[in-house]
């Protein structure tokens, strides 16, 4: 593994290890959903949380109803929140655990 916590490929390492099972909304940016007919929709989750306080029930209430429809379903993530958050989480692991 490489040191530089930086570097583009110490953080793609780290992403290809995470476990996409559960998926915290705060990490969320934009849900791109390209729909069986062609028509793609972009879901900004960044505006749907000012306006909407429960998002997570919005968005599975959406994918609950066009289930049937949808071709695919892209999340992109909050990357630079992602990688701060991890940091910290380890600095404070690796601090208390010496």
């Amino acid at each position: 593994m490489h040191n530089d916590t930086n570097s583009d490929e110490y953080w793609e390492e780290i992403f290809d290890s995470v476990d996409m099972d559960f998926l915290p909304i705060e990490y969320l940016d934009m849900v791109v959903v390209k729909f069986l007919d062609g028509k793609v929709w972009e879901i900004d989750i960044g505006r749907s949380k000012k306006l909407n306080e429960n998002t997570e029930d919005v968005l599975e209430k959406f994918f609950e109803e066009y289930e049937d429809s949808i071709d695919t379903i892209d999340f992109r993530l909050n990357t630079k929140k992602l990688i701060n958050d991890v940091g910290k989480r380890t600095r404070k692991f690796l601090k208390t655990n010496k």
